[in-house]
């Protein structure tokens, strides 16, 4: 049985990557809004403190976090998947290692919670580092990214 993927599929399924890919930029922008008000909920006096611990941002900034996690890894797959449908291979180069790299970045941040969580500071700053690199990096790959999707627009 040969299962053949519909031409108006395959075209369109081009965008899904592109597209989820920005959405998690502005949800790592938003990870990073939440990080810094934990941080400044951290440095707060005792009265300012109480009125931030109420907006649980430590517990949006976990929720965001696994998000993004989850999604970018799926995503990753998922635009490795539809340029491999597409062309029958993977086109290595930059953006593709870059990434690559950033999912390991990422998952590699995320392991640090359990550590962060029982205080090792060392782990919390590893996690903020890593996370900066992301969000540059994420950056690069928007910009590339969009280089790729004219040249896919303009071969159609």
């Amino acid at each position: 049985m040969n299962f053949e993927i519909p031409e108006a599929v395959k075209t369109w399924s081009q965008f899904g990557h592109p597209i989820i890919m920005w959405i998690l930029l502005g949800t790592a922008v938003y990870a990073l809004y939440l990080g810094i008000q934990i941080q400044r909920t951290r440095s707060a006096d005792k009265e300012h403190r109480k009125e931030l611990i109420k907006k649980n941002f430590n517990s949006r900034h976990h929720q965001v976090g696994s998000i993004l996690l989850a999604l970018m890894v799926l995503g990753t797959i998922g635009g490795m998947a539809v340029t491999y449908i597409n062309n029958g291979k993977l086109f290595f180069g930059p953006h593709l290692l870059v990434g690559l790299g950033m999912t390991g970045i990422i998952a590699t941040a995320a392991s640090l919670v359990p550590f962060m969580q029982k205080g090792n500071v060392f782990a919390r700053y590893t996690h903020i580092a890593l996370n900066l690199v992301l969000l540059g990096l994420f950056g690069w790959q928007a910009v590339t990214g969009m280089q790729i999707v004219q040249r896919i627009i303009s071969k159609m």
